[in-house]
């Protein structure tokens, strides 16, 4: 290979010193014109790299990488998804590159208009944060002429390459949790099959259930969205049941934050009356007047492994394909409230 030629090994071959093979090489004095040209011919036919070369083809590059989040993720709260950019942005920047965002309408995704990242070779690589349906994001991998990467977002019907936090796993401890802390009647607060993240919390709140010989209960399952759009819809979701649970396990923490002020409003309190649990750890400012016990998503970890497989795909380096799962904790606060049995 190119890289294994040293000096010495033309050196050898001409049978004059490795300095005199620097300085033919360099261009610098005190090597005949005719023995120059022999040794920067011979380099040429062995396929010699100077170091600095080498350097030039080895050191890394610098890509823009576009971000694409839906607005609907957004709404009028500052969101989980925004404070996750804000660090892919600055893990982007550790490894010397840039990242572009661009917010996609609904409208864009009900008439699957490409984003406006993929014209003029503005990006070498696309990161989609969040669902945008499956029928738009096949047509941007079509589209795209550049590696696509996924974080929170799967797809069972194809092989995809993404970063996701443990929903299942997340949602099953917290269930576990308040279940040790005495609690039988427990509700789950997401709308099914809006996104896969929300549905796999369901799943981990049912497995907990099964495991203590809890039934489930129909009107204990409450929406909080729109099943169609995923709009986070505070009006028409959140309905209280009929016989009250005593514990709440919530799909985020703005769906926790929302439900314990619509608690508060019907004359509960939050956790003498009844307790809560969110997931994200993500709170903004304001939002709740108390601590909400919740499952900790390591978002640094989902940034870090995002930007590394980005990378790579883009470099053409190797890389481990698929799915990575990353795994959080139970952030112990104020909202969980312990049933004496």
């Amino acid at each position: 290979m190119a890289k294994s030629v040293k000096l010495g090994d033309i050196a050898a071959i001409v049978g004059v010193s490795t300095v005199t093979v620097s300085k033919a090489l360099s261009d610098q004095k005190g090597v005949s014109e005719e023995l120059r040209a022999q040794i920067k011919q011979l380099a040429d036919e062995m396929g010699y790299q100077s170091p600095s070369e080498i350097r030039k083809k080895t050191a890394k590059k610098k890509y823009n990488i576009g971000v694409l989040i839906q607005e609907i993720y957004l709404g009028k709260y500052p969101s989980f998804y925004w404070q996750l950019y804000q660090v892919l942005n600055k893990k982007a920047v550790a490894r010397g590159c840039f990242t572009m965002l661009e917010f996609v309408s609904r409208d864009s995704v009900l008439n699957a208009e490409m984003p406006m990242l993929l014209e003029d070779d503005k990006v070498d690589g696309i990161v989609v944060v969040g669902s945008m349906g499956k029928e738009y994001l096949e047509k941007l991998e079509k589209t795209a002429k550049v590696p696509v990467e996924y974080v929170d977002y799967y797809d069972n019907s194809r092989p995809i390459d993404t970063v996701i936090a443990n929903s299942f796993y997340g949602s099953y401890m917290l269930t576990n949790y308040l279940y040790d802390m005495g609690h039988r009647d427990i509700a789950y607060v997401g709308t099914i099959g809006s996104t896969n993240s929300i549905t796999d919390r369901y799943l981990g709140y049912i497995k907990s259930l099964l495991e203590h010989d809890i039934p489930l209960r129909e009107d204990w399952v409450i929406p909080d969205r729109d099943v169609k759009t995923g709009q986070f819809d505070e009006e028409n979701c959140f309905k209280l049941p009929k016989n009250m649970p005593t514990a709440f396990v919530c799909n985020c923490d703005l769906a926790a934050a929302t439900l314990i002020k619509i608690l508060n409003a019907a004359g509960y309190r939050v956790p003498e009356d009844v307790s809560v649990v969110g997931f994200d750890n993500y709170m903004y400012p304001g939002s709740c007047d108390i601590g909400v016990t919740t499952y900790e998503i390591n978002m640094q970890e989902m940034a870090e492994r995002t930007m590394h497989k980005i990378i790579k795909k883009i470099s053409n380096e190797k890389y481990t394909d698929g799915i990575f799962v990353v795994d959080g904790r139970i952030v112990v606060k104020d909202s969980v409230a312990r049933i004496e049995r």
